[in-house]
Parts: structure tokens; sequence; C-alpha cells
């Protein structure tokens, strides 16, 4: 086989004008715009995952504000119960309160209207008694009562001190003896002897009748009463029964 030094010489040269060509005219731009391309690709990559990390950080940020609000809720939720509690025992006190003092009124007066009606059971039983007995001492009007009386009435004037008895008689002071009934002439001579022996002297007296005394004899003067009837005695008898509530 017979080599074609020449022919050999020029294809090699056109090989290495080709290579040279390939080199300056093709790869050299392909080259640049390959780097180019992963330039803009690095760079895209870079954005990317900037950006990745940003939504990374957002979805934290979101669920962080996420429990920031589930605890806010709750403590929210747990002040809202709270309160609701409260003011639930608040009324509850004041319901309880207002029960309390409307019962204890309704106790108090109860109390107040049994002790009403106590009071005028009581004073109408009282009344009724007196009444009765009113009825009952006009039967015994009699002259033995009425000496009885009398008697009575000459102890109470001696009871009294000296210087009225005396001032009484001294004085001339006007003496009324007051009877259930008008008593009879003898009846008052015996009445004046024995009035006048109790105050030591003689008072002006004069008779007079009061059917209001049921039974008695009183002395009236403008500074001087000497009650003794049963009126004056059924009167105190009511005031005791009264005053005993």
């Amino acid at each position: 086989m017979k080599i074609d030094w020449w022919t050999l010489g020029i294809q090699t040269v056109n090989v290495l004008v080709l290579v040279w060509l390939l080199k300056r005219f093709f790869w050299a731009p392909i080259a640049a715009m390959i780097e180019e391309r992963r330039a803009v690709t690095q760079h895209t990559l870079a954005d990317a995952k900037a950006k990745r990390d940003q939504a990374a950080s957002a979805v934290d940020d979101v669920a962080k504000t996420r429990a920031g609000f589930a605890s806010e809720r709750d403590a929210i939720m747990a002040d809202a119960h709270k309160a609701a509690d409260q003011a639930r025992a608040a009324r509850l006190a004041e319901a309880t309160k207002e029960a309390t003092a409307v019962a204890e009124a309704a106790q108090a007066r109860i109390a107040r209207e049994k002790t009403a009606a106590d009071k005028v059971w009581h004073d109408t039983s009282s009344q009724l008694a007196v009444d009765i007995a009113q009825r009952l001492a006009k039967r015994l009007d009699g002259t033995a009562v009425r000496a009885a009386f009398l008697d009575s009435l000459v102890a109470s004037v001696r009871a009294l001190p000296q210087q009225a008895r005396q001032a009484m008689v001294a004085n001339g002071a006007a003496v009324t003896a007051v009877s259930a009934t008008a008593l009879e002439a003898g009846e008052q001579a015996q009445a004046r002897t024995a009035i006048d022996t109790a105050f030591g002297g003689q008072p002006a007296i004069t008779f007079a009748a009061d059917p209001a005394l049921i039974a008695g004899l009183e002395l009236r003067a403008p500074h001087l009463v000497v009650k003794n009837s049963w009126q004056a005695d059924l009167g105190q008898i009511l005031t005791e029964l009264v005053h005993e509530q």
C-alpha cells in the first residue's frame, strides 16, 4: 500500500482547519450558550431554593400564628367560662339573698299579723269579759252592796295623807259623792256621817248618780278623786289584761 504523503498532509491541514473553524465558530458559541444556560439554570435553582425557603418560613410563621391563635382562643374561652361562672354565681347569690329577704319579710309580716290578730282577740276577749262582768254586777247592786262600797270608800279616805284630808275640811271644798243609783235620804245621811268621820271634819258634800259606775260610791272634788266602783275596778282589770300580752 502506497501512502500519498501530500494528499495526507493536505487532508491533515484540512482537518486542522476544520477543527479550528468548528472550535472558533461552533463550539465556542455553543460552550458560551451552554455556560449561559448553566448560569441561568443555577440562578433559577437558587431563586427557587430561596423562594422554597421563604415559603417554608412562611408556613412556619403561619403554623406559629395558628398556634398563637389557638392558645389565645383557649385563653379567651377560659376567661369567658370563668366570667360566666362568676356571673352565674353572683346571680345565684343575689337570687338567694332576694329569696331570703322575701322569706324574712314574709315571716315578719306573718308575725306582725299574728301579733295584731292576737292583740285584737285578746282585747276583744277582755272587753267581752268586762262587759259580761258589768252586766252581772248590775244585778247585784243593792243596799248591802252600797254599804260595802261605803266602808271601802271610808277606808280609802282614811288612807289619804292627813294634810290632804285637813285641806279638804279647812278650805270647805265642794265634794260630790257619786253612786251608781241615787241614794235614799237615810243612805245619804249615813254616807255623810261616815265620810265626815273619815275626813275628821265636815266638807261640803253633795250627792249625785252616775249609772256608768255600775256599782260603788266615789268622791269627786276639784283636786281630789277617790275611785271606788266596779267601773274603776273593771277598767283596771281590762288594762292589766291588755298589758299582759
